[in-house]
């Protein structure tokens, strides 16, 4: 796990995934993800499995661009799946889906950063 983690609530998610962004933290950032979780990518395809979103965030990383904070939305939680969402500084929105594990932490096992509008 990320020397951040775990995620003890689906929000923390959000927020580990900010830090080890900004640190360039690719094992941090595949850590709060489940093994066989799906990410959408900026293209619309999908990296399936850790080592295919290992593979899409250490190219983003490379540069180490800078993540700023957006506005995270409650979580709706049902029972041991939540649905996350925050609204990013330019207006993008994204949902994710996690799964409380059997430890009581939290991992992303879908993750669409950009449902293709923005907040008004």
């Amino acid at each position: 796990m990320s020397k951040r983690g775990p995620a003890l609530s689906p929000n923390e998610l959000s927020e580990l995934l900010l830090s080890n962004l900004n640190d360039g933290d690719v094992e941090g950032i595949v850590s709060i993800y489940s093994k066989d979780a799906i990410l959408v990518l900026p293209d619309g395809s999908k990296a399936v499995g850790q080592d295919a979103i290992r593979a899409f965030y250490a190219e983003l990383c490379k540069d180490r661009p800078r993540f700023a904070p957006g506005e995270q939305s409650p979580p709706l939680v049902n029972g041991n799946v939540a649905l996350t969402s925050t609204v990013l500084t330019n207006g993008t929105v994204t949902v994710e889906v996690a799964a409380r594990q059997e430890d009581g932490t939290w991992l992303w096992i879908i993750d669409h950063p950009a449902i293709g509008f923005t907040a008004s």
